[in-house]
């Protein structure tokens, strides 16, 4: 109890205000290269679903273009990625912008991925328990020790997390979001495309 409610807090504001002065040399590098080959702007936001179901924009660098189709509708993303988008999400670099909405207290380092809002439909009832805790920049499904769970696999442990939050969870989330990164650049992760959890859903039912 006490670590989540104070020490978790006190971790997240210096561990992000010291990792966003530390990497602000590779903020400016990604931000050129999306620049030249994206175009503006460089950063996508969207609204995410944060800690008790508050809204909060989430921002990261683009991974794909905006091109559209002769109707003028947005292509499908897989035909928007570029090498160097793909390259951006296995590493997880294009999440580097989250440090702030750590700063801000929007997320924490650690924690259930912050999903977009149209998503909140499809939640069946205990795993909305996941909004309990901040959303973070480390997934919690990393306790799964997969770099693709499925939806259900990711809420599970999402929701195991946010009822068990302790300092010995977070060191072993990270420690294992290690060894998924590992395999997520080796595996072309960025080019994966799952399901929205939206589409999932409708399917499956």
């Amino acid at each position: 109890m006490v670590y989540e409610k104070y020490i978790k807090r006190l971790l997240d504001i210096i561990l992000s205000g010291i990792a966003i002065v530390i990497l602000s040399p590779v903020y400016l590098i990604i931000a050129i290269v999306v620049r030249i080959q994206m175009g503006s702007p460089v950063l996508f936001s969207q609204e995410r679903i944060g800690k008790n179901e508050k809204v909060f924009k989430l921002s990261k660098f683009r991974s794909m273009t905006n091109e559209k189709d002769e109707n003028g509708k947005l292509l499908d993303e897989h035909l928007r990625l570029t090498k160097f988008g793909i390259a951006l999400r296995s590493s997880s670099l294009d999440e580097l912008p989250e440090l702030f909405s750590i700063l801000k207290g929007d997320m924490s380092i650690i924690g259930p991925r912050p999903l977009p809002t149209y998503y909140m439909p499809y939640y069946l009832s205990e795993e909305r328990k996941r909004h309990k805790v901040r959303g973070g920049l480390i997934p919690s499904d990393g306790l799964s020790k997969k770099a693709v769970p499925t939806w259900e696999e990711q809420f599970k442990y999402d929701v195991f997390y946010a009822q068990n939050i302790s300092f010995g969870l977070d060191v072993k989330v990270f420690l294992y979001t290690l060894k998924i990164l590992f395999d997520r650049v080796t595996t072309n992760y960025g080019a994966d495309d799952r399901p929205h959890l939206n589409v999932y859903r409708k399917n499956k039912n």
